[in-house]
Order: structure tokens, then C-alpha cells, then sequence
């Protein structure tokens, strides 16, 4: 996390109008500019960074909160996240913000980073005519194979598309199709849809602490109204195509304007009572950012280019960027009524534009992923960037971490260094327990068997140690017939002979007989011996 610049503008650090005050390569953030927010959920005035991350291989989600350049504190995300926003949901006081998290098709909220509340986007209709073939094969009136026959012809032909259950049974083979129809036949066939891209828009009032609705965009091509306290969906657009990003304007109470800009490469603009966009803009390839400047739109594109539109589709201006563009996002600095946008490009560049106009270039270590502008702690007027090498450093040294931990013990094995072997053959384990305060002490030998049901014999127990240390009455001796499952303890004594207060290890082997390397090997710290050491 690099709160400012990872480095100095183009011209050189000294003339950079960012002051670096943090970068963290070990930060092991996998997020985008969606899933950040700035808020102050404390209610003290000390702004905290909301990170939606996203782990590493589906896996690990977490929602994180920093404070500082430390982590504050994480919880545990069921499903990546597609959204984070933070909002607040009542004039109570304290007037502390409630997190949202969107994350499949569930709208997570947390209050003073607690769960609260979770709202669920409503089912869909499914298809009448596969319920209807769903149903014949109920009543065993079809088989597995003329199923898929009339799923695969629905599917072709029908505006309505499947439900999951029928895409996962044309997943399965032949073979396993009669076993998917007998488990799920019975069950009412569900259509759920998930959500995209979330935003708030403001209830009744313009002020900075208002109360906020949330507004959803779901993979159905739907754009959803939630009410703030009981979360029922106040108002319900449909949009021709399924929405990507979304940016709002104005009050839910008086006139407001919700820009969206979808997956075929258009942005539509919807207003008050309008259940159908308004305007539409044509864009010349795939959305990858959207940002309301004023009043004008700015849309990234994936054919490289930076587009500038009214808010009724008129095109000002383009400009053409030097990489593919990864990440946007707006900074507004309220306090000099300046406004720019954030550009991260795939050559470690970030630019900031007023218009079309270039007006900063920073350099970074490497691609940023999310870019974040506001207050953060007490300090305003921070940008915050994170970028593929936080996750990436790492994963690598997790990931040797690992290797070095698994070649350590693969070596353990090979060698008979550790307390449990790793023969098929010859299952052991065995610990120990010293008992005393000296000079003499009990040391327990425990050794259990865990093969399933074959003794083992001939097994010899022997000791090595300092001579000069410790004496012992028995150390090498014959272990009994082991019978598995049965913990069998075997005792003996140690002297210790020193008068100085040391204390050594002794070795323990385990081997068989009429062989040199031990099945397995215990190291005991013995302890100093208080009673000789009071003598």
C-alpha cells in the first residue's frame, strides 16, 4: 500500500507534487478500485481504509481494515467480492458509516465492522418450459438423455437462459446423468442472478453525512434501489445489456441520474421514474472504468483511449494512452474545488487528466491494481494505490516458505530424525516424559504401534549421550512385542553428574534388529538439575 506516489513524477522526485509516506510490498493485497473505500467508521475523525480482498485462488477472501500503516483488523468473506462501499444508514448518533460488501448474489453489511444485516437478490422466474421438462422427467416420463436432448434445444432458443441446476446436469457425462437427475428431480428449480458493481446515492440531502442508498447492478441487466434501514428495493431499471460500473448523482427523493456503463460497450444514463435508460453512449470498444467529472462522463476504454461525454451523449474530446488501461478512478480535492482522474496503465504509469489535458505522471514499481483518493487518518488529500507485486512478493515467499518447511521435513523422514516414521512398514510413534528435580531423574519412553493389525518385533531401544553429563542404569535394551493400537511406556533413570547447572540433549533411537539406521529418533531436553545444584 503506497499512501502517495511509489515514486516521483516524470520530470524527477524532487519536483513531484506527492510526498511518499508508505509502501508495504508485503501487504498481500489482491484487490481493484471497486473494492476499496475510505471512511471514518469509528466515529472519531481517524479515516480507515475498507479493502474487499479478494485472496488468491478463490480462496482467503477477506474484508480487511487498516489504520495506519498497519492492519486493524480482518473478517472472513464466504465469496469474492464484487463491490465495497460504505454508507451511512440512519441520523443516529453516533453517525458512525456501515460497510457493504457485494459478493455473489448477497449484499453483506457490516456495522462497526460487526455483521449486521444480509440482503438477498430476489429469485428470478425460470423457464417455463424447463420447468415443464424438469417435471416429465419427475414422473420418469423421459430419460437422462432425451433431458439433455430438449435442455440443449431450450437453451438455443429460449430468451429466458437456464437455471444452474440444468447448465451443471449438460455438464456431467453419460454415465453419471441418471444419478444428477434421481438427487435433484424432486427439488423446485431456482434462478438466481449475482451482482456486478455497486454505488450509493443519497436519500434526501446533498450534505457529506446524509443518509445513502445503496445501488446494485445484478447479472441479470437489472439496476436496483435499496432502501437504506429496511433494505426492500425502492426502485427496479432494466438495462439492455448487464452493467459493469456505475457512477450516481443526486437525491433518491428529488431527481438523481445513475450512469452505467455496460458490458457491450455502451453507458446508459437512467433518471427519476424512468424504468428505461434515457441516453444512451456508444463507446468505440469494452468499458474498463467509468468517472463523473462535474457533470461530464469519462470512460476508459480497452482499445487504449480515454473518452469525454456530456451527460446527454455528446462527445468532447479522446485521448489516446500510451498502454492499456488497468484501473480508474476519480480525485477530487474538495478543498481547491479541483477535480481529475486517475489512470493506472499496464507500464507502471499512472496519469492524472483535467480534461483532456495531462497535468501529473507517477511512476510506480510496478502495475497498479486500485487507486483510491480521499482522507485517510487525519491527513487529506491521500492517494492510495496497490499493485500486483504486493500480492505477488507475497505469494512467492509463501510459497517458499513452504517448500523450504516441506524439504525440511521430507529430509526428517529420510534420515529417521523425527518422533514418527515414515515407513508403511514399520508404523511408529513415540515421546517422551522426564520426570524429577534431580540429580536423578525418570525418563518414560511411550511407544505405540499404528499400523492396522500387525505386531511389530525385534525392536532394540538405545541412548546416546554425554558421558560426562549423565549416566544411566539401562541404556540399551530389547523393546517388547508391540501390539498395535496400545500405548506400550518404557522407563528407566538418568543421573546427572555435573554440579555446574547444565543441562544437554539426549538422543533417543528406535531401531530394528540386525540394522544400522533407526526407524525413528527422539531428541529430549533434559532439564538442569535443581537438586544437585542446591547441594
Amino acid at each position: 500500500m503506497a499512501a502517495a506516489s511509489s515514486c516521483g513524477s516524470e520530470s524527477n522526485e524532487a519536483n513531484s507534487k506527492w510526498l511518499d509516506a508508505h509502501y508495504d510490498p508485503m501487504a498481500n493485497l489482491y484487490t481493484f478500485s471497486s473494492c476499496i473505500a475510505l471512511a471514518d467508521l469509528h466515529g472519531d475523525g481517524e479515516y480507515k481504509l475498507v479493502v474487499g480482498d479478494l485472496g488468491m485462488a478463490g480462496h482467503t477472501m477477506r474484508l480487511k481494515v487498516y489504520r495506519g500503516t498497519g492492519l486493524a483488523s480482518e473478517s472472513t468473506l464466504l465469496d469474492l467480492p464484487s463491490a465495497v462501499s460504505t454508507f451511512l444508514m440512519d441520523q443516529n448518533e453516533p453517525r458512525t458509516p456501515a460497510v457493504a460488501v457485494a459478493s455473489g448474489p448477497f449484499v453483506y453489511v457490516y456495522k462497526n465492522l460487526r455483521p449486521y444485516f444480509k440482503f438477498t437478490l430476489p429469485p428470478l422466474d425460470a423457464n417455463p418450459l424447463e420447468q415443464d421438462v424438469w417435471e416429465q422427467a419427475k414422473e420418469d416420463m423421459i430419460d437422462p438423455l432425451t433431458l439433455k436432448e430438449m435442455l440443449e434445444g431450450i437453451r438455443e432458443k429460449a430468451e429466458i437462459p437456464l437455471s444452474v441446476r440444468s447448465v451443471r446436469f449438460l455438464a456431467q457425462d453419460v454415465p453419471e446423468m441418471e444419478n444428477f437427475v434421481n438427487l435433484h428431480k424432486g427439488q423446485p428449480i431456482k434462478r438466481q442472478t449475482v451482482i456486478t458493481c455497486m454505488s450509493t446515492l443519497k436519500k434526501n440531502m446533498a450534505d457529506e453525512d446524509a443518509v445513502s442508498c445503496l445501488v446494485i447492478g445484478t447479472e441479470s441487466a437489472d439496476v436496483l434501489i435499496l432502501d437504506p434501514e429496511a433494505f426492500t428495493i425502492l426502485a427496479k431499471m432494466t438495462l439492455p445489456s448487464v452493467p459493469a460500473f456505475l457512477d450516481v448523482m443526486g437525491q433518491f427523493d428529488v431527481e438523481y441520474r445513475v450512469m452505467v456503463a455496460c458490458r457491450d460497450g455502451s453507458i446508459y444514463i437512467l433518471r427519476r421514474e424512468s424504468k428505461r435508460p434515457k441516453y444512451c453512449i456508444k463507446l468505440s470498444a469494452q468499458p474498463v472504468g467509468l468517472v463523473r467529472v462535474h457533470k461530464n462522463i469519462v470512460a476508459g476504454c480497452s482499445d487504449e483511449t480515454l473518452q469525454g461525454y456530456t451527460q446527454k451523449g455528446k462527445k468532447l474530446w479522446t485521448v489516446y494512452l500510451p498502454a492499456p488501461l488497468m484501473t480508474m478512478s476519480l480525485l477530487d480535492q474538495k478543498s481547491r474545488g479541483f477535480q481529475a482522474v486517475m489512470v493506472g496503465l499496464a507500464n507502471q504509469v499512472v496519469h492524472m487528466y483535467r480534461d483532456k489535458n495531462l497535468v501529473d505522471v507517477i511512476r510506480t514499481q510496478d502495475v497498479v491494481t486500485s487507486i483510491c483518493f480521499g482522507r485517510y487518518g487525519r491527513e487529506d488529500n491521500t492517494l492510495i494505490m496497490t499493485t500486483k507485486a504486493m500480492h505477488r512478493v507475497f505469494q512467492t515467499d509463501l510459497y517458499r516458505l513452504r517448500l523450504m518447511a516441506a524439504r525440511a521435513y521430507v529430509k526428517a523422514l529420510e534420515s529417521s530424525l523425527a518422533p514418527v516414521t515414515s515407513t508403511l512398514q514399520e508404523p511408529l510413534k513415540m515421546n517422551a516424559v522426564v520426570q524429577g528435580i534431580g540429580p536423578t531423574f525418570k525418563l518414560t519412553l511411550h511407544i505405540q504401534n499404528t499400523s492396522a493389525g500387525r505386531p511389530s518385533i525385534n525392536l532394540l531401544v538405545s541412548f546416546l549421550y554425554d558421558q560426562s553429563l549423565y549416566a544411566m542404569k539401562r541404556a540399551f535394551f530389547k523393546a517388547p512385542m508391540l501390539i498395535p493400537g496400545l500405548n506400550y511406556p518404557i522407563e528407566t533413570f538418568v543421573e546427572c553428574l555435573s554440579d555446574k547447572g547444565i543441562s544437554d540433549v539426549i538422543k533417543v533411537f528406535v531401531l530394528r534388529e540386525g540394522q544400522s539406521m533407526p526407524l525413528l529418533t527422539a531428541h529430549i531436553n533434559m532439564p538442569v538439575s535443581e537438586g544437585l545444584a542446591a547441594a
